[in-house]
């Protein structure tokens, strides 16, 4: 009499062999006082992690999936986003840097994590919600992230989230909120990661202005023909800023950048980001009431 197909034993079986493809890209990155942490190869000399556990930038060893330890230099920072890339030093090389893939609500999915010279570690959950933006611990915006249940093992930041295939989801850190695990979606950490490869830092917007929101009655919605509730109160502006040359005034406010609303300050972290920056922008203003649009080169924020 046959035996039926154990379900289980055949879904352990593909978790652990997911496991075991995803450790194949996930490295030790020895850069603080503590224990180790994790990290991702991101390219054959860069590994991608998690900003906040690299606390040195010299005497930085990266340990790889066959027992070697290489050392390597901090490449590129992005500190409000918690992202950091190393590069090897010169003769060190990484294995295939892994396949992505995009998170959905209620998938099962493992983080993995690399923080001892004894092999990976794994915890299993599922994706409890996708979000973002949100504000962070470390003064950024984050455009998108994870939430899951898995457990984020001391030492698990920086490794990655991975799907049962073994494909690499996002960055799982612990320094971006307080007391709080979230994972960077692989789309924006990559993203992240390829403009620090090539400037060592991520450049966003300035203008020079300090605001307040504030809401907008019906006459002023009326004004600019959509229904928006708020915008920013200009109530500074800084002497020589990119909003001063382009004649911003105390007492504008703020509506939109470039055609796409701003009601908060989150809207205006947004707008001005890298891309912008050294470009013309459209700013539309509400002043005395009426609609007013100004082209205002934004400038880099220091």
């Amino acid at each position: 009499m046959s035996q039926e197909p154990n379900p289980f034993a055949a879904l352990s079986a593909a978790m652990a062999d997911a496991v075991e493809k995803a450790a194949a890209s996930t490295v030790l990155v020895d850069a603080r006082r503590r224990y180790p942490a994790s990290g991702i190869v991101f390219s054959t000399d860069l590994v991608l992690t998690a900003d906040h556990i690299v606390e040195r930038e010299e005497d930085v060893k990266v340990g790889l999936p066959d027992g070697s330890q290489v050392r390597a230099i901090v490449a590129g920072r992005d500190a409000s986003n918690d992202l950091a890339l190393l590069r090897l030093a010169q003769g060190g090389l990484m294995p295939a840097k892994p396949l992505l893939s995009a998170a959905r609500v209620g998938q099962m999915v493992m983080a993995v994590g690399r923080p001892t010279p004894e092999g990976v570690q794994a915890s299993l959950g599922v994706v409890s919600a996708i979000g973002g933006p949100v504000r962070t611990g470390r003064g950024g915006l984050l455009e998108q992230y994870l939430r899951t249940d898995t457990i984020f093992y001391p030492g698990f930041s920086g490794g990655p989230l991975i799907d049962a295939a073994g494909s690499v989801l996002g960055l799982n850190t612990s320094g971006l909120a307080h007391d709080v695990s979230l994972t960077i979606p692989a789309s924006l950490a990559w993203k992240i990661a390829e403009t620090l490869a090539l400037h060592g830092h991520i450049r966003r917007g300035y203008l020079g202005v300090r605001s307040q929101p504030v809401e907008l009655p019906t006459s002023q919605q009326e004004a600019l023909g959509n229904q928006q509730a708020s915008g920013l109160l200009l109530v500074h502006i800084e002497a020589g800023s990119p909003a001063s040359s382009g004649g911003l005034l105390v007492g504008d406010i703020l509506v939109g950048i470039g055609g796409e609303p701003v009601s908060d300050p989150d809207d205006l972290f947004y707008r001005l980001n890298g891309q912008v920056v050294g470009q013309p922008a459209l700013i539309q203003v509400l002043r005395g009431g009426q609609p007013t649009t100004l082209t205002v080169v934004i400038g880099e924020r220091k």
